[in-house]
C-alpha cells in the first residue's frame, strides 16, 4: 500500500523536511510526498481503492499500535493508497471533514503544519516498523 502524503506548503530544507526525509527514508512501503501551494492548487488525482485520512485537530486520537492496527487493516482490505492531506494554516472545512475516512489528530494541541508533517512520517515509519515486528516501538 502506498503511504501517499500531500500538505499544503514547501517545506524546502529546513529541520523539519530533514526529519521528514529521514523517516520517509526508513519506510519499507512505498511512500510519496506530494507539496501543494499554501492556497489553490489541485489535490492529486483519486486513486482506486484509496483510504482518505486528514490530519486535524477535532480527529481520532490514535496510539500508534492502534494506528498501525487501522493501517493494518486498510491494507489487507484491498486499499492500495492511505491518503494523507495536512492543511494549511486554515486547515479543513467541514465538507472536506465530512469526505475523510478518518480524522487523526496528534492531541488537542493545534501544531505547525511543517512540524506535522514530520510527526506524521515519524508514526508512519513506527506503525510499518510495529507491522514488521522491527525491534524500533517497544512497549512499556
Amino acid at each position: 500500500m502506498l503511504l501517499h502524503i500531500v500538505a499544503r506548503g514547501k517545506i524546502g530544507r529546513s529541520p523539519e523536511g530533514a526529519l521528514v526525509d529521514r523517516y520517509l527514508k526508513r519506510i519499507a512501503w512505498p511512500t510519496k510526498l506530494t507539496e501543494l501551494p499554501e492556497t489553490g492548487g489541485k489535490l492529486p488525482p483519486a486513486a482506486d481503492h484509496m483510504v482518505t485520512i486528514l490530519l486535524d485537530e477535532k480527529g481520532e486520537q490514535l496510539g500508534s499500535l492502534a494506528f498501525a492496527k487501522r493501517l493494518e487493516q486498510w491494507r489487507d482490505n484491498g486499499k492500495r493508497e492511505a491518503r494523507f492531506l495536512i492543511g494549511g494554516a486554515d486547515g479543513f472545512g467541514d465538507a472536506e471533514r465530512a469526505g475523510a475516512d478518518l480524522l487523526f489528530a496528534f492531541g488537542k494541541a493545534t501544531w505547525p503544519h511543517l512540524l506535522a508533517r514530520a510527526m506524521l512520517a515519524e508514526q508512519l515509519f513506527r506503525a510499518t516498523a510495529i507491522l514488521a515486528n522491527h525491534p524500533y516501538h517497544r512497549e512499556g
